[in-house]
């Protein structure tokens, strides 16, 4: 006859391992589930990595290498340089600034740009170039923090 303690083990035995083979097929399916979300992001990320490639490429001047950092140069103005040779987001603001009546303030061509005017922090990038085209001989500064076009 079979020893009823020795039944009693290897049920419990059989029990615990019924609970953690449940444990280790639901961890299983966590795993193999993230994994492809993994396989989906690095997808996607590289479906936008080219298609940022291709927008860089098509964009006007290539970003160069100064003091060991990538920096887009914006040239100074001169006779013999175009508007052309700008990447396209400073164009837009000097079209911005041309069309306008008269000097605007940096709000109002970020409205034409299609800036959030209504947040600081994404008025103040646009607010940098525009300075940064005022350095370099395309746009005028007025005293009261107007921008014109250079006449």
């Amino acid at each position: 006859m079979l020893d009823p303690e020795l039944l009693e083990r290897i049920t419990a035995r059989r029990a615990e391992l019924d609970e953690l083979e449940e444990r280790l097929v639901k961890r299983l399916a966590e795993v193999r589930a993230e994994r492809d979300e993994l396989a989906v992001a690095e997808r996607v990320l590289e479906r936008v990595t080219g298609q940022l490639a291709e927008e860089r490429a098509s964009a006007g001047p290539a970003p160069r290498q100064v003091a060991g950092r990538t920096v887009m140069l914006i040239p100074h103005r001169e006779p013999d340089v175009e508007e052309d040779s700008l990447p396209r987001d400073y164009q837009r603001i000097i079209a911005a600034v041309r069309q306008a009546a008269g000097p605007v303030m940096a709000r109002e061509v970020g409205e034409v740009v299609g800036v959030d005017i209504s947040v600081k922090a994404k008025l103040e990038p646009l607010r940098s170039k525009l300075v940064r085209l005022v350095d370099r001989g395309w746009l005028r500064k007025l005293p009261d923090g107007r921008f014109t076009t250079r006449l």
